[in-house]
C-alpha cells in the first residue's frame, strides 16, 4: 500500500517547551514513561496537559510483539523504590487519574505483578482519592499473579487483546488471544468492583467481522471499556506493515457498535490509543455511580 500518511494522520510536532516540565520531572526521578518508549503520537498533546502514563519495571521488555517500539532485550534489575517515586511525580503533576503500565518481565517469578500492586498501594497513600488504572501484561495467565494486582485494589484494570483472534500469533506472538480474555474473565471473578478495559489496534489487516467479534468476545468476558485506534508502524525495518489506514467514519461506526454491545465506554479514533484520555472513562464511572445513587434515593 501507499506508505504515505493520509491527511487524517497527520499531527504536528510539538515544541520542545511542550514536554520540557514532564520529561524533567521524569528524568529527574528516573523514571519512564510509555508515551516516550513506545513513541506514541498524543505525547505532545498529553504532556501539554501534564498527564502521561508511567511505565514501571525499567524501559527493555522480555517479549518482542511485531507492532510494539520498546527495546527487547535483558531488563535490569527491579527498583523497590520505583513506587514512590512514582506517586510522588503524580502528586507534583496534580493528578487525580493515573495509569499504571510495564514492560512485560518473564524472568520475574512474579512476573512483575508485585511491582504493581506496590506502585498502587504507594498511590492511594500519597494521593488521597486518587483513581488508579493498570495496564499489565498477561502474567503468562498465572492467577496468583493476577491475584496480586486485584487485591490492591485497582479502579480499572486494563489488559490488551491488541487484535483479532487470526492475526494474534503474528502481531503478537508471545501471548495468547484465548489467554487476554481469560485474564479479563480472571479480574472480574476475583474482584466484580473492578472495571475492565482492553484495547484493539486497526490497520494489520484484519477483517470488519473480525472486529465485530473481537467487541463481542470482550463484553462476554465482561470488560466496561474499550479503545479502538490506528496501527502505526514504530520502524520499517522491524515492524508489522500497515494493511490499510482506517477512515475516521469507520471508527465512528465502530464506536456505534461498541455503545450498541453494552460498554459503558468506548473511544474509537486514529490516534486512540490504550492511556488517551483515560481519565474520561473514569470520570464517565463517577458520574454514572452518581446517577445510580441518586436513582436509589429517589426510589427510597
Amino acid at each position: 500500500m501507499n506508505s504515505r500518511l493520509p491527511v487524517w494522520l497527520k499531527k504536528q510536532v510539538p515544541s520542545p517547551e511542550t514536554v520540557e516540565v514532564v520529561e524533567k520531572m521524569m528524568r529527574g526521578r528516573d523514571l519512564h514513561t510509555v508515551c516516550e518508549s513506545a513513541r506514541c503520537p498524543n505525547i505532545g498533546e498529553c504532556w501539554s496537559k501534564r498527564t502521561a502514563t508511567f511505565m514501571i519495571l525499567g524501559d527493555i521488555c522480555t517479549r518482542n510483539c511485531g507492532f510494539c517500539a520498546i527495546t527487547l532485550g535483558r531488563p535490569l534489575e527491579v527498583d523497590p523504590d520505583e513506587p514512590r517515586r512514582v506517586a510522588e511525580a503524580a502528586s507534583e503533576m496534580g493528578l487525580k487519574h493515573v495509569v499504571v503500565t510495564s514492560v512485560a518481565r518473564d524472568e520475574l517469578p512474579d512476573e512483575g505483578a508485585g511491582h504493581f500492586a506496590a506502585t498502587i498501594l504507594a498511590l492511594r497513600h500519597v494521593i488521597p482519592g486518587v483513581t488508579v488504572e493498570v495496564l499489565t501484561p498477561d502474567f503468562k495467565g498465572k492467577r496468583w499473579c493476577i491475584r496480586l494486582v486485584v487485591d490492591a485494589r485497582p479502579d480499572i484494570y486494563n489488559h490488551n487483546i491488541e487484535t483479532v483472534e487470526r492475526l494474534s500469533p503474528v502481531v503478537r506472538p508471545q501471548a495468547k488471544y484465548e489467554r487476554t480474555l481469560d485474564v479479563l474473565r480472571s479480574v472480574k471473578r476475583m474482584d466484580m468492583s473492578i472495571h475492565t478495559k482492553s484495547g484493539i489496534m486497526l490497520g494489520l489487516g484484519e477483517t470488519h467481522s473480525e472486529i465485530l467479534q473481537t467487541l463481542r468476545d470482550l463484553r462476554e468476558a465482561g470488560v466496561s471499556a474499550v479503545t479502538i485506534g490506528q496501527y502505526l508502524r514504530p520502524t520499517t525495518e522491524r515492524h508489522l506493515p500497515v494493511v490499510e489506514y482506517v477512515h475516521p467514519d469507520q471508527f465512528r461506526e465502530y464506536e456505534r457498535i461498541g455503545n450498541e454491545l453494552g460498554f459503558l465506554f468506548v473511544a474509537s479514533g486514529p490516534f486512540v490509543r490504550s492511556s488517551y484520555n483515560a481519565d474520561a472513562f473514569s470520570t464517565k464511572l463517577s458520574a454514572d455511580s452518581a446517577a445510580r445513587r441518586g436513582q436509589s434515593i429517589l426510589v427510597a
